[in-house]
């Protein structure tokens, strides 16, 4: 049952604790309920420009990417701090900036051969823009300030396009260190069925953005080799499980919005298959159901609008290890979806309204839930567990 909590009297209190990341924190609503844990909503940094994605350096500092096209260092006392060096995006729409990801061995090597950041954006070329990835080192100590070098293009999509939305660009490890990236129909839903065409998909690639040789789709000539799955409208969360499963998040049209588990070589069906309907007469478009096609693992009621999704496996909420966190923008929801055998068997909200629109949801290197919100005035947030 969705609810919302009366947060007038914790709006006033400001408390600053001893946190496994030692961040300033800001509590705005002191016991919020869940099952099977209660917790603390609290805000960690704030005066963020429509931030997108974050990921967690090992120096427990956090970078976030901010749509317009800034990167920014979060300090533990909550102080934000731009990095120089960002490529050129087209910050137009639904474009901009987007997601982030270090690579799996990021300091792990003395060598420092691995501490790579990769990030997806919008990118202009001659026949619009398409989504691209990006790969650069930190120098965060730098004279000058803190900035990007070596930043190397690895990948854009085939096919570009005037449109200016449904760039979806999530990226995700898997465990064999090959990358994920999705790709959204680009506002063309006839994309997502073309097999030769990036667009309506998630590719698979290595990390200098090539196709591995052992993607589902290589010995097909009218296949993209990156390609990994097909028939996605707009993915705009994704995660990858402790036992390599992918999940994702997926905007419908007009409701419709979905969860998939991805698996090589699946169709996800849209625009044949789908719940959704049409913006304008509001008629269904799809089919419910089609051979060869598969079937969302659920769907949300309404136009919930999915955003970031994270799988949890944290010792600080036990009762939610194995579950799924959804983050939703037009619902400003939050989500916990327990999967039991590869399915969604129930449902919780635990936010709606209380820090407007999740744009991206992850739990960090302490165990903790941190969120963001897609506001012009946004800020970074966390949930941790009470003592009942």
């Amino acid at each position: 049952m969705r609810r919302r909590i009366n947060l007038m009297a914790s709006l006033l209190l400001t408390t600053l604790l001893p946190l496994p990341l030692a961040m300033a924190a800001e509590t705005i609503a002191e016991r919020v309920p869940g099952d099977p844990h209660d917790f603390r909503l609290e805000r960690l940094a704030e005066g963020l420009e429509r931030p997108w994605s974050m990921t967690f350096l090992p120096d427990e500092r956090i970078l976030v990417s901010e749509r317009p096209g800034r990167l920014v260092l979060i300090e533990p006392d909550g102080s934000v701090t731009p990095i120089d060096g960002v490529p050129r995006v087209v910050a137009r729409n639904q474009g901009g900036l987007l997601d982030l990801a270090l690579h799996p061995g990021f300091g792990q090597r003395s060598d420092g051969e691995h501490d790579w950041l990769y990030f997806s954006y919008a990118k202009a070329g001659p026949e619009g823009s398409g989504t691209a990835i990006a790969r650069a080192r930190l120098d965060l100590d730098a004279p000058d300030g803190p900035r990007l070098s070596k930043v190397e293009p690895i990948f854009e999509q085939n096919r570009f396009s005037v449109l200016n939305h449904h760039y979806s660009g999530r990226l995700a490890w898997l465990p064999d260190d090959t990358l994920l990236l999705s790709i959204g129909d680009r506002g063309d839903s006839d994309r997502a069925q073309d097999g030769a065409d990036h667009a309506g998909s998630v590719l698979r690639l290595t990390a200098t953005g090539k196709a591995p040789s052992d993607n589902p789709f290589v010995d097909d000539p009218d296949m993209a080799e990156a390609l990994y799955t097909l028939g996605n409208r707009n993915i705009q969360g994704m995660t990858v499980t402790q036992d390599g499963s992918v999940w994702s998040s997926e905007h419908g049209p007009r409701t419709g919005d979905e969860i998939n588990r991805l698996e090589a070589g699946v169709n996800y069906g849209w625009p044949k298959v789908t719940l959704g309907r049409d913006y304008v007469t509001n008629q269904p478009i799809g089919r419910d159901h089609a051979p060869g096609m598969r079937d969302p693992a659920y769907v949300f009621e309404g136009r919930y609008a999915p955003s970031g999704l994270a799988w949890v496996d944290s010792s600080r909420f036990p009762g939610w290890q194995g579950d799924l966190l959804a983050g939703g923008l037009r619902s400003e929801t939050l989500t916990r979806l327990t999967i039991d055998n590869g399915d969604v068997s129930h449902a919780e909200v635990l936010l709606e309204g209380e820090i407007g629109r999740i744009r991206d949801v992850r739990q960090g290197p302490d165990g903790l839930i941190y969120l963001l919100n897609d506001q012009p005035n946004g800020g970074l947030f966390r949930l941790v567990p009470l003592n009942r």
